[in-house]
């Protein structure tokens, strides 16, 4: 049998989907790809093969594949330019043997009207694994729980007000681990190929009550203001915020533009997120990570 190969397994995600695929299968059956492979030598000191990749440089990555049989592409950060990314991960993986792709996409990627702009990125990067004639599995997650309990939540209780543009729309969130165990399910079973699946969790809450939810575990107040989208954007200038992707300054101090998340408070207003589904325990065995769970693993970090 040929190896699974990780993309990105220095990033959050993919260094979680590697410990504990290192867990379920034998190491030398395991390729773990980064453009800082020092950053993994604890990985290749276990037995794992760690190769430098690069997916700007199409050069670099006949030899990161080779030997290949499934991979989990994890998109890349550059939101708005990571298409070409992520083709060349796909057609070097292809060429090189691989018969079967794994995609970190994003809930409702395939809704026509989702106004989202990150879902483009997803949608076309799907698109392409499709045509590319290897098997592939979507897996489409919905907001992440950690994203609220550390990104969200630690800025509302400092400043105890968040504007919002999301109204009272649902989201299961879901924890990002139980997304890296559905991966890792995908990749060590069978029966998943040209499927896609929508990753989330177990209840569906609108923001103002995940905040409040927040408010509660740690005592202190937060008040939501539902804003409209042209007030959202005048916040994030505020914070200095770029507006496009484009705008964005490479390992600048904010890696994400304000057109980004204005528009996906609007896909959760107009109802994209409001699904939940059990496809976390039909992949991992185990019921998926309730936002409560999540946000109690964190608030340790929260301001007191």
């Amino acid at each position: 049998m040929g190896k699974i190969i990780v993309t990105g397994a220095s990033g959050a995600f993919g260094h979680s989907a590697a410990q504990l695929l290192l867990e379920k299968c034998a190491a030398d059956d395991l390729v773990f790809l980064t453009r800082t492979p020092g950053k993994l030598k604890h990985f290749s000191e276990a037995g794992a093969h760690v190769r430098a990749a690069d997916f700007d440089d199409p050069a670099s990555l006949p030899a990161a594949m080779e030997g290949g049989e499934r991979m989990l592409l994890i998109s890349t950060a550059r939101v708005g330019t990571r298409v070409g990314q992520h083709r060349n991960a796909v057609e070097a993986a292809v060429a090189a043997g691989v018969n079967h792709i794994v995609y970190t996409s994003l809930i409702a990627a395939d809704a026509p009207d989702n106004p989202a702009i990150v879902k483009l990125d997803h949608r076309a990067t799907e698109e392409i694994i499709e045509a590319s004639g290897a098997a592939w599995t979507h897996l489409r997650d919905s907001q992440y729980s950690e994203a609220i309990a550390t990104a969200m939540v630690i800025p509302a209780l400092m400043s105890g007000h968040k504007p919002d543009n999301c109204a009272d729309g649902k989201v299961a969130f879901v924890s990002r681990d139980d997304c890296v165990a559905s991966a890792v399910g995908v990749l060590t079973q069978d029966g998943h190929a040209n499927t896609a699946y929508t990753l989330t969790g177990p209840e569906l809450i609108s923001i103002p009550e995940a905040l409040a939810m927040a408010s509660e575990i740690a005592g202190k107040p937060i008040e939501v203001e539902h804003v409209d989208d042209e007030a959202m954007f005048a916040y994030f200038d505020s914070l200095g915020v770029p507006r496009h992707a484009s705008d964005i300054v490479p390992d600048g101090p904010i890696p994400w533009s304000s057109d980004d998340m204005v528009t996906f408070g609007q896909s959760i207003r107009e109802g994209f997120f409001d699904l939940a589904t059990d496809h976390v325990e039909k992949l991992t065995g185990k019921p998926p990570r309730s936002l409560r769970e999540v946000m109690l693993r964190h608030c340790e970090s929260w301001p007191k």
